[in-house]
């Protein structure tokens, strides 16, 4: 791996972590040394690595030169994942596009590989998201589906799946809802499921199972920051229902 590519992986690794954290608590070893090829790299080197910016140039060049080897699955997949988290940060859905074709000839090369599975799924997701686009978020479900057929019990997966479903125009909420609880069937304190849950139950107007899901949520934990957006949405609509 030349350095220009190191400086790309790790930087868009470290954006993926970015949140005021020291590098040496969200790194680990093994990855750095693999993505920088040194056993021991400077302390102060992935500093400067993540002050760089990315070009167009540069990231053009980079998925060219994936393009011409085909073949290198390895060069494939990490290009990819690590260009994932940066065009996700970014809301790049060009980029994001360019990452699924990496992504996919390793995904055709290794269908067994689970991270390269539901970074696609990640992925369509994030494309359908940003542009409002349904046919990404049948992607998304696609790729969802499958994990979940060999995973049926990944709550994180079976969250994000339930939550294309929400997104999509128009939503199909009670299919959201369904999945939403069989999360939570796995995992009932599962934050995420209960937050979205409770959403699109509002969304249905099922003010009195929302209560009781925000009830539940407020045992996981009363400290989270949702909590309060989602008892404003409550008195607004009780406010609205009024009227």
């Amino acid at each position: 791996m030349n350095t220009k590519t190191a400086g790309l992986l790790i930087l868009a690794i470290l954006i993926s972590f970015f949140g005021g954290f020291y590098l040496a608590n969200t790194l680990n070893r093994s990855e750095l040394e693999a993505i920088r090829g040194a056993k021991n790299p400077p302390a102060n080197s992935l500093q400067n690595e993540a002050e760089e910016t990315l070009s167009p140039e540069e990231i053009q060049q980079k998925l060219a030169e994936a393009d011409a080897n085909p073949g290198n699955v390895q060069f494939q997949r990490s290009l990819g994942m690590a260009l994932y988290r940066y065009a996700s940060m970014k809301q790049d859905g060009k980029l994001l596009t360019d990452v699924a074709r990496l992504l996919t000839r390793v995904n055709e090369r290794n269908p067994a590989d689970r991270e390269v599975e539901i970074t696609l799924g990640n992925l369509y997701f994030d494309i359908g998201y940003f542009q409002k686009d349904n046919e990404n978020l049948k992607k998304a479900q696609q790729f969802y589906q499958k994990i979940l057929a060999k995973t049926p019990e990944d709550v994180d997966v079976r969250t994000d799946y339930a939550l294309t479903y929400f997104l999509q125009n128009p939503p199909e909420y009670d299919k959201a809802v369904s999945e939403f609880q069989r999360s939570l069937e796995t995992n009932p304190k599962h934050e995420k499921t209960l937050r979205f849950l409770i959403q699109t139950l509002l969304k249905q107007e099922k003010t009195r199972e929302a209560e009781s899901y925000l009830a539940r949520l407020k045992e996981v934990d009363p400290n989270t920051p949702s909590l309060s957006d989602i008892q404003a949405q409550m008195k607004r609509d009780e406010n609205n229902s009024a009227q």
